[in-house]
């Protein structure tokens, strides 16, 4: 039997509230992140994913009473992310209620650091996040919120990272990011192929169909969306119904 395929809401927040863009730009508040996080655990989210996404433009660390605040309230797997450098950093998260965190722009200044959050944490524990943007048909990684530019190949990247002990990738296309029109299909798959850890998509959910066309065209083990559950657009439990009708095992 395949591998159930996992459903993620992703909590974008920004000054304590979650927030939602476009492109990662133009962001707009989406409402209180400790009901929304307590709903879709209600709705059978699979995981959660909470990313403080001005905390290393901001130069500061994730709000980690915030992240108690949200892992008190729901009982599924609970990933955090935004301004981690350290493994003291993980530390205060991990003590704080998450599960797994995630890691993007430090990870890209310092590689050693996956090494060593690998040594002390294990693998299981590692996401690292992956903002991937297309430039003349070639996709790269870019740092700081989606605002830098590193020149480093997305397929160079994750293959670096996993050999580096990284247990997941979630990789976010910035080009897809909130325009609704569907994921970025041929990256995923791509990244999906070359890599022997779970790959988790982001960026571009509109509807369901986006969501079997993924799972029916890729092999991605989950998909991460936001707005398209924040606007109540569509539900987790009509979802994945969907889902099920059409063939794509999921956990109901």
């Amino acid at each position: 039997m395949a591998l159930t395929k996992r459903i993620i809401p992703c909590l974008d927040v920004s000054g304590g509230k979650t927030v939602k863009g476009i492109h990662f730009a133009e962001m707009v508040i989406m409402g209180d992140p400790i009901i929304m996080a307590k709903q879709y655990a209600i709705e059978g989210a699979d995981e959660l994913v909470f990313l403080d996404i001005s905390a290393t433009i901001e130069q500061r660390k994730t709000f980690a009473k915030l992240v108690s605040q949200i892992a008190h309230e729901i009982d599924i797997p609970f990933t955090v992310g935004g301004g981690i450098q350290s493994i003291s950093d993980v530390e205060v998260l991990l003590k704080a209620g998450a599960d797994k965190i995630s890691i993007n722009s430090a990870a890209i200044k310092n590689p050693q650091l996956l090494t060593e959050l690998n040594k002390q944490f294990g693998s299981q524990c590692i996401v690292l996040a992956v903002d991937a943007k297309c430039i003349d048909g070639v996709s790269y990684i870019f740092s700081n919120a989606g605002k830098v530019f590193t020149g480093i190949k997305t397929i160079d990247w994750v293959k670096q990272a996993e050999s580096s002990g990284v247990g997941e990738i979630l990789l976010t296309s910035i080009d897809h990011d909130g325009t609704k029109e569907g994921f970025a299909l041929e990256l995923i798959d791509t990244i999906s192929n070359a890599m022997s850890i779970p790959v988790i998509a982001s960026g571009g959910a509109g509807n369901a169909y986006h969501f079997k066309t993924l799972f029916a065209s890729t092999n991605c083990d989950a998909a991460l969306a936001a707005s398209i559950f924040h606007n109540g657009n569509l539900s987790l439990p009509d979802l994945k119904i969907s889902l099920k009708n059409n063939n794509i095992n999921v956990r109901l």
